[in-house]
């Protein structure tokens, strides 16, 4: 929104001035306090506490103490998912399903929310018994290997954004990493061995691997998998075995976003 006056008839609730506020900072791309207040009729306090907020969630940050508020990495990963997850998943499908034929197992694409990964698209392994399509499943990233290879290409400042404290959300099995140390200890092996694994973290009897796939400027974009029923797969060795199948995958998912669609 470019009119920079209130809408007619807006309310005046903490919601609303929050959200005007989001508004306002995406189209000056910097807004102080003072601004803030004057453009929301309420008094400087109330505009500090309402931005202060923001910040805290990544809405919104500043480049020093006191500086102009600017546009937060959440604000940017909010419309940069509505934009690129149709787009993605598009892409992405024919790899989905070529993983699929190569592996006979269930090829998955999820992305990031948050400290949270959602599977957006799914190949479903032929295999009698085998992990199910996942679509639309929300799973822990720290418990998960497309979650985990997402996020070993973030930023240690996006990092400490989704996971401020030491100790990380529950995850749904006992395999899982607790500790916010123990995961930045992982993150840091995925970024030198390029893909990440998963024994039976997110789920009992479910093993993954996956690498991320990257914008053509290196920005993780989604998480590319592969998942198995742990029980055939048999040892971490067996579907570690997969990782060349979908590392060569998510590379021709880039070369089919650097190419025209």
């Amino acid at each position: 929104m470019s009119n920079e006056s209130r809408p007619e008839g807006a309310t005046t609730t903490s919601v609303d001035n929050a959200l005007w506020l989001l508004q306002l900072v995406g189209d000056r791309q910097a807004l102080r306090v003072a601004e803030a207040a004057d453009l929301l009729g309420v008094a400087r306090s109330t505009a500090h506490r309402l931005l202060t907020a923001l910040r805290r969630r990544g809405f919104v940050m500043q480049d020093r103490p006191n500086g102009a508020y600017r546009p937060g990495p959440a604000l940017y990963e909010i419309g940069l998912a509505a934009v690129s997850r149709i787009d993605i998943v598009r892409v992405a499908r024919p790899v989905l399903e070529q993983l699929r034929e190569e592996t006979q197992e269930t090829a998955s694409l999820a992305v990031l929310e948050g400290a949270m990964i959602r599977f957006v698209d799914c190949a479903e392994s032929p295999r009698s018994v085998r992990v199910g399509n996942r679509t639309g499943v929300v799973r822990p990233a720290h418990a998960s290997a497309v979650g985990k290879a997402i996020l070993a290409g973030l930023p240690d400042a996006e990092l400490d954004r989704r996971y401020p404290g030491p100790e990380l959300p529950p995850a749904t099995t006992a395999a899982a990493v607790t500790e916010t140390a123990a995961l930045r200890a992982e993150l840091a092996e995925i970024r030198v061995r390029g893909y990440a694994l998963n024994w039976e973290e997110s789920s009992d009897g479910v093993c993954a691997v996956a690498v991320a796939l990257r914008d053509t400027v290196g920005q993780p974009l989604a998480g590319l998998g592969v998942a198995a029923p742990s029980s055939r797969i048999g040892t971490p060795d067996g579907i570690r075995a997969f990782a060349p199948f979908v590392q060569r995958g998510a590379e021709l998912v880039r070369e089919r976003l650097r190419s025209p669609q």
